[in-house]
């Protein structure tokens, strides 16, 4: 098993990324607000307000998806969330993680 974790920059993508897991068969995720620590420097810090120059394009909030899935289920979802939000590659898309899974509990045995 694998937890892939997305930290989604344009939240206006949220719903047809999960509606992509739906054809995939991924049928859990969890979604958080999320805020990136140079928005909340670059507001609450006086001392690093000039950053906000910097952070022009980047959203003060942000959605993050994390769910757990067989892992011949990460570069099929991997490829859905790149035809969504366009290559990962790019600056500014979200940031992907995948890690490996060593025990989980609590979920359902037809998993």
């Amino acid at each position: 098993m694998k937890l892939l974790v997305f930290f989604l920059n344009k939240e206006e993508y949220l719903e047809e990324i999960l509606e992509a897991f739906l054809e995939l068969n991924i049928k859990g995720a969890t979604i958080l607000d999320s805020v990136g620590m140079g928005s909340i420097m670059a507001q609450d810090i006086p001392i690093f307000a000039g950053f906000k120059n910097l952070l022009q394009g980047s959203r003060p909030a942000n959605k993050t998806i994390l769910t757990v899935i067989p892992e011949n289920l990460v570069q099929p979802a991997i490829k859905a969330i790149e035809q969504i939000v366009g290559s990962l590659e790019e600056p500014g898309r979200g940031l992907l993680i995948v890690l490996n899974v060593e025990q989980i509990f609590g979920l359902s045995k037809t998993f």
